[in-house]
């Protein structure tokens, strides 16, 4: 067996790396502090809606007022953390009374979650929820992503644009949502119409079993991770609505296409071993 050649680049490569891994460490560990210091005391309720906001300080105020507070006799608790910017989001978010986390600089919609996935079980969250913070996933529908986790039926509910409806026009989105809900069956063997959906419900303990690194595109790296270590997971149709306002921090089409691909190669080569 011949060994890898080390060459100065993937030396490079490596410190990389492992510098921007401990800048994401030190970003969420600050982030956490952030949120002891604004919430000393705290037990959540047995539902966490968990929502990483970045420059949406238009669009929450709509989305916190219609989170539900009880679901089917359990408490829920949201939380926004977020995710860099300077637009006030987190003075919008102490108004409604939820829980806010803010990180010092923006990271990335994966890493913003990730903290927010550690409080929740820190804090004793049984389920958590994740939405958009834009407008584009509609808050009263969380009772039906959390029947099949109550029921026990699954572990790991995710909202469908293709069984319920999308409101949206972009064709070539569309065309993706389909074409990569067929990569990642054909992966996991899972069938799953929507996945890069980012409306979902999970047990906490999924949440702390799973294998997550990316900053960005997440969706598909905890499907594939979760199905890869035998967690059921089902879908849910939703209505997908058209941001309520400003643009997408994801990127236009071809770029967040080809993002996602890589989230979706990279993580099955990872899982695969």
């Amino acid at each position: 067996m011949g060994s890898r050649l080390i060459t100065p680049r993937t030396r490079t490569q490596a410190r990389q790396m492992r510098r921007d891994d401990a800048v994401r460490r030190l970003i969420m560990e600050m982030g956490q502090q952030d949120f002891r210091r604004r919430h000393p005391t705290v037990a959540f309720g047995p539902v966490l809606v968990l929502i990483a906001s970045y420059l949406e300080a238009d669009n929450i105020d709509d989305v916190l007022k219609a989170v539900p507070t009880e679901v089917d006799g359990l408490a829920v608790s949201t939380l926004v953390v977020v995710d860099g910017g300077d637009d006030g989001t987190e003075d919008i978010v102490a108004a409604h009374g939820a829980y806010c986390a803010v990180l010092p600089v923006n990271m990335g919609q994966g890493v913003a979650l990730r903290v927010g996935y550690d409080l929740a079980a820190a804090h004793g969250s049984k389920y958590v929820v994740t939405l958009d913070a834009d407008g584009q996933n509609d808050p009263t529908e969380i009772p039906a992503f959390l029947a099949p986790l109550v029921d026990g039926t699954a572990d790991f509910v995710i909202g469908s644009r293709r069984l319920g409806s999308d409101e949206t026009t972009d064709k070539f989105r569309m065309a993706g949502v389909v074409f990569f809900a067929m990569v990642i069956n054909a992966l996991t063997g899972q069938h799953i119409s929507d996945t890069s959906n980012g409306f979902r419900a999970l047990r906490t303990e999924v949440l702390q079993d799973v294998t997550l690194e990316q900053d960005q595109y997440q969706t598909a790296e905890l499907i594939i991770s979760a199905a890869t270590r035998g967690w059921r997971i089902t879908d849910c149709p939703v209505v997908w609505h058209p941001r309520a306002s400003g643009e997408s921090k994801k990127g236009h089409n071809v770029f967040f296409g080809l993002q996602y691909a890589r989230v979706i190669v990279r993580t099955w080569l990872r899982d695969r071993r």
